[in-house]
């Protein structure tokens, strides 16, 4: 079946919750329902750097999201794009429904002017890197995270 990668829109709320409560979960992440609404509603405002793409397929709905961030940077004169979060209902994987996600992204690079794209991902994360590895080699940039102190 033929599945459309297209913008996120209000309605996708309940199943986006859903993929990103998934996506959460395997990262290990427990994230607030305030963190989720405000997420929710930085995606839904046109004025924010956030952004999301929903995978749907006819008459099974949105099977898969993306959510990503637009964000200007040091080393080029355009901006980037952040892919923060890629999920596909585990039930839906093994189809190329990742593949279209990125590579929607990947052709609205020249349109959208963006000088780069660019993710994260866990180490032993392979099913996904066996994906991310036919796009490009991983960089080899170790990230380190510094969290606020709980009060």
């Amino acid at each position: 079946m033929t599945v459309t990668i297209r913008k996120i829109e209000a309605r996708d709320e309940a199943r986006w919750r859903a993929l990103w409560e998934g996506y959460c979960r395997f990262y290990e992440h427990d994230v607030s329902e305030a963190v989720t609404r405000h997420t929710w509603a930085r995606i839904m405002d046109p004025d924010s750097p956030v952004h999301a793409i929903v995978a749907e397929r006819a008459g099974e709905g949105v099977i898969g999201m993306s959510n990503y961030i637009i964000h200007e940077n040091t080393w080029t004169l355009t901006p980037v794009c952040y892919l923060e979060d890629l999920y596909v209902d585990p039930d839906k994987r093994a189809s190329g429904v990742g593949r279209q996600l990125i590579d929607w992204l990947v052709a609205r690079m020249p349109e959208q002017g963006w000088s780069r794209l660019y993710w994260n991902t866990k180490e032993n994360n392979y099913r996904a890197r066996g994906l991310y590895d036919k796009y490009t080699p991983h960089s080899g940039f170790l990230r380190y995270v510094i969290n606020k102190p709980q009060a």
